[in-house]
């Protein structure tokens, strides 16, 4: 392969390249100054706080939203004068079932088929529904099925046009854990085959299910990269404090809350844990907790929410 041709190979597989993005609604600034990459093949995953700015970032990255300021590509097209072309090469999934309630689910996705001008809505259907583990439920009402059931259906609907790409905003809320599982194996097969999937999600598990992982708050993108990158950009050490029945574990967070060296503290069950960005500073700062009756230290890798958490708290400061 020529350098030329892995050049060129390399940009076709960057499906979203975006610079500074701006956008503000009644003169205040929802998404400020947003600048990344997606990979096409990428399931991209958006995290923050509600209000944040997650879904207007997602907008704007695929041609939805049209930015106040920056520019930048989607699937090769500019995100501000050619997004028709983009709009036709994207799936939607909102968080709420949006589809006929009163038809069956095989008539809504004849219905998506027809609307796309797919060939032989009849067949593109019955292959969808064979995919997604809806057989036996062809001729079910819509609205009779359950969150699981909906959810299936409802990315069955957004997937049959065959999209580049898939925005999927919230779509697991009020799902119940079995059915969250069987979605994100259908999300990463459909990623294996060149999808490239962008979801905003508030579920950890979720989160590190994604590929690569971006934290936005209060419309600033804080952090970006593989859930380990994310990590251990935090440069968290973690201590998780336990005690029977969470005993007295009450009064010790109030205690080591906002001393130095103490940057977070989180109850996690009958646990406690308790970060630091400098481990010298946060050994200092709970030395004097350490032989406590009834308390068990054990030093731990930071989990990912340890880092959204303090994450969201320094936010939060920063926005006030």
């Amino acid at each position: 392969m020529s350098a030329q041709n892995g050049a060129q190979n390399g940009a076709q597989d960057i499906v979203i390249d975006v610079h500074h993005l701006t956008k503000k609604f009644d003169g205040r600034a929802v998404v400020r100054d947003l600048s990344m990459q997606v990979k096409r093949g990428t399931i991209y995953g958006f995290l923050g706080p509600n209000g944040s700015g997650k879904t207007t970032t997602i907008r704007m990255l695929c041609g939805l939203l049209t930015p106040d300021e920056g520019d930048g590509t989607c699937l090769g097209y500019d995100i501000r004068t050619e997004t028709d072309k983009i709009k036709n090469q994207v799936g939607y999934m909102t968080q709420r079932f949006s589809l006929y309630e009163d038809l069956s689910v095989r008539e809504n996705l004849e219905f998506i088929a027809r609307i796309y001008g797919i060939a032989k809505p009849a067949a593109a259907a019955r292959a969808a529904i064979e995919r997604l583990g809806l057989g036996g439920r062809e001729e079910q009402i819509a609205g009779e099925l359950s969150g699981g059931w909906k959810q299936r259906l409802a990315l069955g609907a957004c997937t049959l046009p065959s999209p580049q790409l898939l925005l999927l905003d919230e779509p697991t809320a009020g799902v119940d854990p079995k059915a969250r599982r069987e979605f994100w194996n259908e999300i990463h097969a459909l990623a294996a085959d060149g999808l490239t999937v962008l979801v905003s999600t508030h579920y950890m598990d979720e989160a590190e299910r994604c590929h690569e992982i971006a934290y936005i708050a209060y419309g600033e993108l804080l952090v970006h990269g593989t859930v380990e990158q994310v990590i251990e950009a935090s440069h968290l050490t973690t201590y998780i404090v336990s005690a029977e029945y969470g005993e007295g574990l009450s009064q010790l967070s109030a205690e080591l809350t906002g001393k130095p060296g103490v940057d977070m503290v989180a109850p996690f069950g009958t646990s406690l844990h308790v970060s630091g960005r400098e481990a010298g500073a946060l050994e200092a700062a709970i030395a004097p907790y350490r032989k406590r009756k009834g308390l068990a230290w054990k030093r731990s890798e930071p989990s990912l929410e340890d880092v959204f958490i303090d994450l969201m708290g320094n936010a939060r400061d920063n926005f006030q």
